[in-house]
């Protein structure tokens, strides 16, 4: 983490969420307010597009900023867009378990990324004010990151949240239709008011935004101490999400090794943040209540490489076994 501090202007925050509302604004009146199921070239068009522009946004942040800063912004962004490709596995496990049309999907994804940034600029304030006032909040979210790397390397996404205990409990809540009734979140039968399947899942999918923001925030405070860097990082991973849904699609399935690769990063993290924490704050019974000084910085661009390096194995890993897998269900039974 770099030592100086990162000033950007009051301005500079307003133009930057500004514009981030004006994609997302763009984005809902330009392509869901029609609804259709968008063709491979629209959404790789549209995904290169976003991904540029967050690889420029990084560049202009190295040449003005300094490539520390720069390093810290693309070790965030490719974390971050690791695990909200995790977030799209969840997203459509999600939908299939409710059997959304795939026409009303582009809906659901916009409102559930929306709902995702709205909750992780929230994570973020939140995040930069314990920073800012416990310098050794980042043992906490070490040990956390330690935790969270655990669940996702065993938990895998057996589970289907649209029929886990939470849902249960708002269908005893709510009065829920059995059928869409187009992209309608309520529908009034026989002078009574029915939630449709509609916001059923509207409201899982904005519980699983809230569970992975807990993992992504503490996660990217890890690369960085900057709030600006971490608010950008986080929005460049979630601008163009919607288009990779419907582009890789059936490539969701094929990436088994994701939450492996996803739980060696997070563990990385959460070491480098507890030698941080070791590095900067003072320890009452320890080292005669001095900071250990001693204590290894992992350097950024070390940062980079690694979070590189183990999404790049676990993606060609991932191809290479489910490859396989198919090549062998392909031959007859007794060459198995």
């Amino acid at each position: 983490m770099s030592g100086d501090s990162l000033n950007i202007t009051p301005l500079v925050w307003i133009i930057t969420i500004a514009v981030t509302i004006a994609f997302f604004v763009y984005e809902f009146f330009a392509h869901i307010r029609k609804p259709h199921e968008p063709t491979i070239g629209e959404s790789a068009r549209w995904s290169a597009f976003y991904i540029s522009l967050a690889l420029l946004f990084g560049v202009g942040v190295g040449v003005v900023s300094g490539w520390t800063y720069g390093g810290e912004y693309f070790a965030g962004y490719l974390t971050e867009k690791a695990l909200s490709i995790d977030n799209l596995f969840v997203f459509l496990i999600v939908m299939t378990g409710f059997a959304v049309p795939k026409i009303y999907q582009q809906k659901v994804l916009m409102i559930g990324i929306v709902i995702a940034l709205i909750l992780r600029g929230i994570f973020i304030a939140v995040g930069a004010a314990l920073i800012e006032n416990f310098s050794w909040i980042f043992y906490v979210f070490g040990a956390l990151l330690l935790v969270l790397a655990y669940r996702q390397a065993f938990s895998g996404h057996d589970s289907n949240p649209a029929d886990g205990r939470f849902m249960r409990f708002v269908r005893r809540k709510l009065p829920v239709t059995d059928e869409y009734h187009e992209d309608k979140f309520t529908v009034l039968k026989d002078g009574k008011r029915f939630v449709t399947p509609m916001l059923l899942v509207i409201i899982a999918i904005g519980f699983v935004d809230l569970v992975f923001a807990v993992d992504s925030i503490p996660a990217i405070y890890g690369l960085t101490e900057e709030a600006y860097i971490v608010f950008t990082a986080n929005a460049f991973a979630l601008m163009g999400l919607r288009q990779l849904y419907f582009l890789i699609g059936g490539l969701l399935e094929r990436l088994v090794y994701l939450s492996q690769g996803l739980a060696v990063i997070l563990a990385f993290i959460g070491v480098k943040l507890v030698l941080h924490a070791m590095h900067v704050n003072e320890l009452p019974f320890i080292n005669d209540g001095e900071p250990m000084l001693w204590a290894p910085e992992i350097p950024i661009w070390f940062s980079l490489l690694f979070i590189a390096a183990t999404i790049a194995v676990a993606t060609i890993a991932s191809l290479m076994r489910t490859r396989g897998d198919r090549r062998r269900a392909s031959l007859p039974t007794d060459e198995r």
